[in-house]
């Protein structure tokens, strides 16, 4: 089976064919950083008319790059949650209106489903089941996966994701944006020691995760430097170095309880913040210590793309699933609510 896949939740607009025998067969994305840069944030109104003006041309590129005529996809999958409003708005409508005129079924993906299964497109996938870290610019949850549609909540953040506390961060610091890569690129100078933050919600038990405080604690220290003279770029590389390791190290504490718990060894790491090589580093060691393994996907299906939208909508319509009801796009929408694939 043949499917299109289409994202648009936030400021990318991804395209992607994968087919269900040869797996992916093309793949094309247009990110709007640089649109959104000047207002140091995503503008939903102009994100949804870029959607707009970018779909058409992305489909032809794909389609073109694979090597295959419309008559030749049998369903199309789009991202209908959670997100942006108007910009699912637009994926869902152009993705259901293509679905009608070349008469193949349609259905709407949860995003981070995708997310979840973005190593899935990789050589070597995880089996299930494993425990997944879901940690991106709106989400940072622990999930058993136990199957596709087959998800157990383990734990989430109470306050910002840690992508979100990255990009936020950075805003308070000076730093353009996006900042998480911002971030990460001035930890890279930084010195180890200088600084040491807190790490949230590890000296209590459970899974879930909090960096709200964390990102105060950040721009206090940032400040209170400014105050005393010490705005020079090597202070703000050595801020960012202790806030990235704090992120870290809160984030490996609660995989490792989260795999003993469960008693799982395998572990997934998906989402935009599953890109930065000190977590991967961190997270591979961990779960090396424990006799498991760590999953992800390569960097450019970290970040939001049409790739593990195709891959997610694929397993679905194979299952028999498509759109029943007309276009509803969501700006939330929990993951446990997802039926369940029976194998």
């Amino acid at each position: 089976m043949r499917v299109l896949g289409i994202e648009t939740s936030c400021d990318e607009t991804g395209v992607a064919l994968y087919d269900s025998e040869r797996g992916l067969l093309a793949d094309a994305l247009f990110s709007q950083i640089d649109l959104h840069r000047i207002y140091g944030g995503v503008v939903p109104e102009l994100a949804s008319r870029d959607h707009v003006r970018r779909m058409v041309p992305l489909v032809r590129e794909v389609l073109e790059r694979a090597g295959v005529q419309r008559q030749d996809v049998d369903g199309i999958a789009y991202t209908a949650g959670p997100g942006l409003v108007g910009a699912l708005l637009v994926g869902g409508a152009f993705a259901r209106a293509l679905a009608y005129a070349w008469q193949v079924p349609a259905l709407g993906v949860h995003h981070m489903e995708g997310h979840l299964l973005a190593p899935m497109l990789e050589e070597r996938p995880p089996q299930f089941p494993f425990v997944a870290l879901l940690v991106s610019g709106g989400h940072t949850q622990l999930v058993r996966v136990d199957g596709i549609g087959h998800y157990q909540l383990l734990g989430e953040s109470l306050d910002d994701a840690a992508g979100e506390a990255f990009d936020k961060t950075a805003k308070l610091m000076g730093l353009r944006y996006p900042g998480g890569p911002e971030i990460a690129r001035l930890a890279e100078q930084g010195a180890p020691g200088r600084f040491v933050f807190p790490r949230p919600m590890t000296d209590r038990p459970g899974l879930d995760f909090s960096f709200s405080g964390l990102k105060t604690f950040t721009l206090n220290t940032w400040q209170s430097c400014v105050q005393a003279g010490d705005a020079q770029e090597q202070t703000r590389s050595d801020i960012a170095l202790a806030f990235e390791q704090a992120v870290v190290d809160t984030l490996t504490i609660k995989c490792r309880r989260a795999l003993k718990q469960s008693g799982l060894k395998r572990l997934v790491i998906a989402g935009g913040v599953s890109a930065n090589r000190r977590l991967r580093a961190s997270l591979e060691k961990m779960a090396g210590g424990l006799g498991g393994e760590l999953f992800y996907a390569r960097p450019e299906f970290c970040t939001d793309n049409g790739a593990m939208i195709a891959y997610a909508g694929c397993q679905r319509l194979m299952a028999g699933q498509q759109d029943e009801q007309g276009l509803s796009p969501r700006a939330r929408w929990p993951l446990e609510q997802l039926p369940a694939i029976v194998s």
